[in-house]
């Protein structure tokens, strides 16, 4: 479903088109925040996989269609953690939103 989404939101001629020169980026000066979330932990993650996640979001997708300022960041273990520790989470992805965009964001 997400992969449906990407390709008719960040679709070739709105969001980049190709030259003579290659990919043309039309999102230049744009922001993005991207959040995710996985069970296994972070340290883990990066020995067994590197950040798949970052690069593909960051370089393949943002990063392709020109936006340069990108920001990720990964919520984990979701399969531990409480609903005390879920509300700080939002709380966190308030304040983010909040310093990425400015107080227009609430």
């Amino acid at each position: 479903m997400l992969k449906g989404w990407l390709d008719r939101v960040f679709c070739q001629g709105v969001a980049y088109s190709f030259g003579s020169q290659g990919v043309i980026g039309h999102l230049k000066g744009k922001r993005a925040l991207v959040f995710t979330t996985s069970n296994t932990p972070r340290d883990a993650e990066l020995e067994l996989f590197g950040d798949p996640l970052e690069n593909l979001w960051k370089n393949c997708i943002f990063g392709f269609c020109g936006v340069d300022d990108f920001r990720r960041r990964n919520f984990e273990s979701m399969v531990l953690s409480t609903p005390e520790q879920r509300a700080r989470w939002l709380a966190e992805v308030r304040d983010i939103v909040r310093q990425h965009f400015g107080s227009a964001a609430d």
